[in-house]
């Protein structure tokens, strides 16, 4: 009777179901001698895909601009400091709240698991005898269980309201709001595709402070540069080090944005400061984001329920992981 009880409510589940070149704008030929050198090989190089020019011409990207140079109008503070306070600014009203949603998902999706590991248990056991009953192959048996503890598991993020693909709002958000001000940025310092290019330009050239005292042409120092890509390996490191038994997977990726951080570094070197100013103060800001989500009181402010990753000492932690897997291997 068990037997036949089970099999029927298995098989009353339902099924789980997985879810021409364009020609450069008039204002290229125009423009391009007056530019650095830098600059038209850069405009000259996206000209004949034409995707570049859509983008910077686009309306995220002209709200981006409207929303600095409103910035700059309203504080009337020198550009290197609008860009610092804007991102700031940016970081803590968007990100930051989104970020804390992030971790809020995360933290009842991995008060779950104990749940999770129960159910998978007890339906593996119900599949066993099932199949022993049954007859059922071994890829029927599989089959079947992957079926139904997909979508027992899906019942109970519906049932917590805690569907990790919530968690990845963070991304579809702040992924395109940097992009969007990386090139609002570019359009400003270049004169491109804005009416007052001219004069924001020869502001942004006299906008700058110590070593890039102009915002418009590269940081010959490499000072940002090697900046950016330090503090972006610096948070790769630290999301690394409070991952305890990583996947192979997991560590491809990690491995990839490793990469990725190295290679922003000659890329920062080669656009105008405004914008490795911008990706600095970003980056600074996601660390700052990291460290501060790891703090208790804050994540009791944010409501982010306690679970078993969480730690008293978080940052007392985190500088022991650094030391026992970077200082441990010098001695």
């Amino acid at each position: 009777m068990l037997c036949r009880s089970c099999a029927g409510w298995l098989r009353s589940l339902p099924t789980l179901r997985l879810p021409a070149p364009g020609s450069p704008p008039a204002w290229s030929s125009a423009r391009l001698p007056a530019l650095p050198v830098w600059a038209a090989a850069s405009v000259s190089a996206a000209s004949p895909g034409g995707w570049y020019e859509a983008l910077a011409a686009s309306a995220p990207v002209r709200t981006a601009e409207e929303v600095l140079l409103g910035a700059q109008e309203a504080t009337g503070l020198p550009w290197w400091s609008n860009i610092i306070l804007s991102t700031v600014a940016l970081r803590g009203a968007v990100t930051l709240p989104l970020a804390a949603y992030q971790h809020y998902i995360l933290a009842k999706v991995e008060n779950l698991q104990p749940e999770i590991k129960d159910i998978a248990k007890r339906l593996n056991q119900e599949v066993a005898v099932c199949a022993r009953q049954f007859g059922w192959s071994k890829r029927v048996a599989r089959l079947t269980y992957l079926k139904n503890m997909r979508r027992l598991i899906s019942e109970l993020y519906v049932r917590d309201n805690c569907h990790p693909f919530k968690a990845t709002v963070l991304v579809w958000v702040q992924l395109p709001m940097w992009v969007f001000i990386s090139v609002a940025l570019r359009n400003l310092s270049t004169g491109a595709t804005h009416s007052d290019g001219i004069s924001v330009q020869e502001q942004l050239a006299a906008g700058g402070t110590l070593w890039f005292p102009d915002l418009t042409a590269v940081d010959s120092t490499w000072i940002l540069p090697v900046s950016v890509g330090v503090v972006n390996l610096l948070i790769v490191e630290i999301f690394a080090l409070q991952k305890i038994g990583t996947s192979r997977f997991q560590m491809y990726v990690t491995n990839f944005v490793r990469a990725v951080s190295v290679l922003m570094i000659p890329v920062a070197a080669t656009v105008p400061s405004a914008l490795v100013l911008y990706w600095l103060c970003s980056s600074l800001m996601g660390l700052a984001q990291n460290l501060l989500l790891r703090s208790p009181g804050f994540r009791q402010l944010c409501r982010i329920p306690p679970s078993k990753s969480d730690s008293e000492t978080p940052y007392r932690d985190l500088s022991a992981a650094f030391c026992a897997k970077f200082l441990s291997r010098k001695r």
